[in-house]
């Protein structure tokens, strides 16, 4: 009788732990995911544990790590395997898995992570509650359930958050906003979000000094919006906390320079900068 008590009670304890454990971590259910790669423009490499190489149609992204980067006017676009929504990913930008996973309960979570560059994200709504979506970056994390957005991270972290329609939560420094329809954020490292305003989604460069310093240099200074990514030649620029920048740069010898404005929601226009 001592020993069927004992066994029992083994039994009872080990079947609550069973439930604590899948209740405490709802993630261990083993579902193989991934991101595929559905369209390919330019220099786009995809890299895992094992080796880094040229991405192709269909190459897929399926372990914690694995990552893909886009070069120089090149772009990719990336399907999620539920078929719920696609990722769009800007040149000059790496984008990296930290989560793929699916709840006991069938809820499939998605953990990705832009450290440079831009990504624009269009999603369905999640049908089941415990899906998710979150876009991390070093200013902060941003996570959606359906909707259609777009990040763009400089070269310090700084990132914008732009929403086209829906609602997307963004969280730093332990302090969340939500950025509804028509509305953009602007993270800086260490801060947390700032308010919501107003979407502009606005390409224009506004300079304020272009000049020639010497032969071989030439002095840039100007303003873009807040949220918005700057490339000068093909190196990514940072701006301060109201859009602005001053940098010194190589003078080509046709004394013109490419810039290119692009916005958290991949709207892009290019310049070319007559130095006098």
């Amino acid at each position: 009788m001592k020993r069927y008590w004992l066994l029992l009670g083994v039994s009872v304890v080990g079947l609550l732990t069973i439930r604590q454990v899948l209740a405490q971590n709802k993630l261990q259910v083993r579902v193989k995911r991934y991101l595929e790669v559905r369209k390919l423009s330019g220099s786009v490499t995809y890299q895992n544990k094992q080796r880094s190489q040229a991405a192709s149609i269909g190459a897929k992204l399926q372990n914690v790590g694995d990552s893909i980067s886009t070069g120089e006017n090149s772009s990719t676009m990336l399907a999620l395997d539920t078929g719920i929504g696609f990722i769009q990913v800007a040149e000059n930008t790496k984008l990296q898995i930290q989560k793929l996973q699916t709840t006991v309960n069938g809820g499939r979570i998605t953990h990705l992570q832009v450290t440079g560059g831009q990504v624009r994200i269009k999603l369905r709504s999640f049908t089941h509650r415990d899906s998710s979506l979150e876009i991390e970056t070093p200013a902060g994390i941003t996570g959606v359930r359906g909707t259609e957005f777009g990040v763009s991270v400089q070269p310090t972290g700084k990132t914008g958050v732009a929403t086209l329609t829906g609602s997307v939560a963004t969280t730093a420094q332990s302090k969340t906003l939500y950025i509804n329809k028509g509305f953009q954020s602007l993270i800086i490292p260490g801060e947390p979000p700032s308010l919501p305003m107003p979407l502009q989604n606005d390409t224009r460069l506004d300079v304020k000094f272009l000049a020639a310093q010497g032969n071989q240099q030439a002095r840039i200074a100007g303003k873009i919006d807040i949220v918005n990514l700057i490339i000068l030649g093909d190196q990514p620029l940072t701006t301060d906390r109201n859009g602005t920048f001053d940098i010194v740069v190589p003078l080509p010898a046709n004394r013109r320079i490419a810039v290119t404005v692009t916005t958290p929601l991949g709207k892009r226009q290019d310049y070319e900068l007559a130095v006098p």
